[in-house]
């Protein structure tokens, strides 16, 4: 599910940064460059500075992906490949945040009420001496309080808009955005706290071995000599296995979709 998560991510991700979509299947992506991506992602800064000197016309790369790993060439993209950091790391430089509608079949001049969704995308990293990655996309009704995981997914099957459709009017939350992304965040802790905390343990049961270690083999060393290098080492040790659990909002935004567009997952 993860691999495909990241697959899904990939293409919003291209799609929303105006990329051609060369080539799209279970696995693979294969997408035209455009030229911010270029920038942010290619690292040639010699090129762009050559291009843009000169004035001429550039021809942006060609990226392909995958999320499966198989003999075809291409970057695999996993939780951990650097590729994907470099992506996440890139919608910084983007739009983290989008507003958008959902569009609606014309059906005369009736007014259709938008209902309001938080939607975020979080990664949470358990980290020791191995590192493990999860997303998680999660949807607040901001009018009525309901909760959907998977909430980018879904939105996949939906006509959305940056402009608000005719005949159409949202309405106003309920529960304040800053309120609703606290909401998401005590669900994100939630399903932290019910996760298998062995991997913790075992961290800290690795880590007191070397400690132990590194203690019998400083133990007839003069301190004075070798007490700064004993308390680097120790130091070390405590930074690489000591468990840590981190979040990090990739992106967000706010929905204006229908009454029952939701409904049928």
């Amino acid at each position: 599910m993860e691999q495909l998560a990241i697959h899904q991510y990939l293409v919003d991700y291209f799609t929303a940064g105006g990329c051609q979509i060369l080539e799209c299947r279970p696995g693979f992506l294969k997408v035209k460059l455009t030229v911010a991506l270029d920038k942010l992602l290619m690292n040639r800064p010699f090129y762009w500075h050559y291009i843009e000197k000169i004035g001429r016309e550039p021809e942006t790369q060609v990226l392909a992906l995958k999320t499966v790993q198989t003999e075809e060439e291409g970057d695999f993209i996993h939780f951990g490949s650097p590729r994907l950091h470099q992506i996440f790391a890139s919608t910084k430089n983007l739009a983290r945040y989008v507003r958008l509608y959902e569009e609606r079949p014309a059906s005369g001049k009736t007014q259709t009420p938008l209902y309001p969704w938080l939607g975020m995308n979080v990664k949470v990293s358990f980290q020791c001496n191995l590192k493990k990655d999860f997303l998680f996309s999660l949807g607040l009704n901001l009018f009525n309080g309901t909760i959907l995981n998977h909430f980018q997914e879904k939105l996949e099957s939906l006509p959305l808009t940056p402009k608000i459709p005719d005949y159409c009017y949202t309405l106003t939350p309920m529960i304040k955005p800053q309120s609703g992304l606290r909401r998401l965040e005590a669900v994100i802790e939630q399903v932290i706290a019910q996760e298998d905390f062995r991997w913790a343990e075992e961290a800290r049961e690795r880590l007191q071995n070397d400690l132990d270690l590194l203690e019998r083999f400083y133990e007839d060393l003069d301190p004075e000599t070798y007490g700064a290098a004993y308390e680097k080492e120790k130091q070390s040790l405590i930074d690489l296995y000591e468990p840590k659990i981190q979040t990090h909002i990739i992106n967000g935004g706010l929905f204006y979709l229908t009454e029952h567009a939701m409904h049928n997952f």
